[in-house]
């Protein structure tokens, strides 16, 4: 258990000096990756295959108009 909090703490200082628009795509990504993952024949090329739509989807809603 110490050791996840552990790497959620380090990964939460890597994002300190992230811009808004490569937070947006790795939270997306996560978010995607996370989403297709849970379900019932969620594979791994499913996962990632959700994880690489929802940084795409994070990339385009994070840029600047």
């Amino acid at each position: 258990m110490s050791a996840l909090v552990a790497a959620l703490l380090f990964g939460l200082g890597g994002c300190a000096d992230m811009s808004a628009q490569d937070k947006s795509t790795s939270i997306d990504a996560g978010a995607g990756a996370l989403g297709v993952s849970t379900l019932p024949d969620g594979s791994t090329v499913g996962t990632v295959g959700g994880a690489a739509v929802g940084g795409v989807i994070g990339d385009d809603s994070g840029k600047k108009k």
